[in-house]
């Protein structure tokens, strides 16, 4: 298999060099070209063809959002936001960008701390070499969506609603969320939690992007908190978001070797404990299988399971990992999965 073909976009001098050179450290990783800014962004691409594009956002002609939709829109190419800001209104755009179809956010290396770039820059070359594997599709904005596939009535359906919706996502997942929580109501009678794979130092920004995308709250969850109806709580990095056996929320430190963190296994298992019958399970795209274990014990307990459907999916890992198992009871695309929350979780439904 040939090397990795990435093309660096960047406005700063520094930082275009900086990248390639961390990239270029890793012999399965060529840099075929570099951009100063979107318009020649979107022209390299064009003509190189590369297997992944590291992106930043804030650039002169054409930021970097839209060049993500343009790329997506006409030359569907893997695309990892590289963003010096992890806080801040600018956070917001990195954030589009995902919605617009890149893949992920990672912070942009600071040549000020050499332990810190070292650390990043590893970072940066797995994601890189990972992210290129993936097979994007074109991302149109504004197209129309399609009709939710139909669903089987759950065969248990709580008179007064279900009582908590939980919610595990990776690669794509920011995209995903924003169209899931969007098209929940404000007074919905269930808290959601959320565990969702992000790099460090990137969920106060993600928070509050989609927040601001949200007519439910949506904060950064907290330990000890007892969850509220109408609000989204997000894990925070660096550890599990549980359900505790009183029904609080908890933060579980991972355990050793577990790769990914926060784990949508050890978030469904602990709310198939507390609530069982009583609880939403969803799975949305992402890589790997985290979260079809605990959604099938939240299955066998009772309780509803959706899994996002592969044609919707930025990464069909996670959902079709829950699908072959037989954890997801429910496969809808992601336009689907937010009616379908409000519909569950609503008291009396006909």
């Amino acid at each position: 298999m040939g090397r990795v073909r990435v093309v660096v976009v960047d406005d700063s001098l520094v930082a275009r060099e900086m990248l390639c050179q961390i990239l270029g450290s890793d012999s399965s990783i060529e840099v075929v070209g570099t951009a100063r800014d979107g318009q020649a962004a979107v022209e390299m691409v064009a003509s190189l063809k590369p297997d992944l594009v590291t992106m930043d956002i804030h650039m002169p002609r054409m930021d970097g959002l839209e060049a993500t939709e343009r790329i997506m829109a006409f030359h569907p190419t893997p695309i990892l936001v590289v963003s010096s800001s992890v806080h801040g209104q600018g956070i917001g755009r990195a954030f589009d960008a995902l919605s617009a179809g890149a893949l992920e956010v990672v912070k942009k290396p600071e040549p000020a701390d050499w332990a810190e770039l070292e650390r990043i820059g590893r970072d940066l070359i797995h994601r890189v070499k990972l992210l290129a594997n993936v097979k994007v599709i074109t991302h149109l904005r504004g197209r129309r969506a399609g009709r939710p596939a139909p669903h089987e009535e759950a065969a248990h359906l709580p008179a007064e609603g279900f009582r908590l919706v939980a919610i595990g996502s990776s690669t794509g997942g920011p995209s995903a969320l924003a169209t899931v929580l969007g098209a929940l109501p404000v007074d919905l009678p269930a808290p959601v939690t959320v565990a969702q794979h992000i790099a460090d130092g990137f969920v106060p920004g993600l928070v509050a992007w989609l927040d601001g995308m949200s007519k439910v709250k949506v904060k950064i969850a907290e330990d000890g908190e007892q969850p509220c109806p109408g609000i989204v709580y997000v894990s925070p990095t660096g550890g599990n978001l549980e359900i505790g056996s009183g029904g609080q929320l908890r933060f579980v430190p991972p355990a050793p070797g577990q790769l990914y963190v926060p784990s949508a296994d050890s978030l469904f298992r602990s709310v198939a404990r507390f609530y069982g019958c009583e609880a939403v399970g969803v799975i949305l795209t992402g890589m790997g299988a985290d979260g079809a274990a605990g959604l099938k014990a939240l299955a066998d307990a009772g309780g509803v399971t959706i899994a996002q459907d592969e044609k919707t999916s930025v990464v069909y890992g996670m959902p079709k990992a829950a699908v072959d198992t037989g954890a997801a009871r429910e496969v809808l695309p992601i336009e689907g999965i937010g009616g379908r929350i409000a519909e569950l979780c609503a008291p009396c439904r006909r």
